[in-house]
């Protein structure tokens, strides 16, 4: 299990390269407030280019492998050959990362965007997605861990309603 810092430095990576996504899932909960620990980093991002290219240049250093083939192999480096991707879903040297094109429960980039503010996540900024489109999320979602996340995400969003500053 990777730990915050090390996801952060796969968002700093993102960050630095121009990449647009959002960060969602547990650690989008984790900046907002949760203590609930997560194994990953989940973005929404368009997979099309010339974004593609640049997730790419993102990861190249850090030995990026596509976790759900059972020979982890390593990502292809040409963005033609990902073209047409909805979904990808890595290891890394720093931790897993998913990229996502849409988000149950909120839409694809475009609308998760618009559900997102730009927050200082440790010496950068990146988007976030609002709290209430992370528990719209959750609950499209409906997995075990996602029904176990939703009470201290509405909990969270009562007691402090107004989102994080937008940078």
């Amino acid at each position: 299990m990777a730990s915050i810092p090390l996801l952060l430095q796969l968002l700093k990576r993102l960050s630095d390269e121009g990449v647009e996504f959002v960060v969602i899932g547990g650690v989008a909960a984790a900046i907002h407030g949760s203590p609930r620990a997560t194994q990953d980093v989940d973005v929404c991002a368009r997979l099309g280019e010339p974004n593609l290219s640049k997730i790419l240049a993102a990861l190249r250093e850090i030995r990026p492998r596509l976790r759900m083939r059972p020979d982890k192999m390593p990502l292809p480096l040409d963005p033609e050959r990902l073209r047409g991707l909805n979904n990808l879903y890595l290891d890394t040297d720093l931790g897993t990362i998913d990229f996502l094109s849409e988000v149950s429960g909120v839409g694809g980039f475009e609308e998760v965007s618009a559900h997102s503010a730009a927050i200082d996540v440790g010496g950068f900024h990146c988007r976030v997605l609002d709290l209430d489109a992370l528990i719209a999320a959750k609950k499209a979602a409906n997995r075990l861990k996602d029904r176990l996340a939703l009470p201290e995400l509405e909990a969270i969003l009562r007691h402090f309603p107004k989102e994080p500053p937008r940078q």
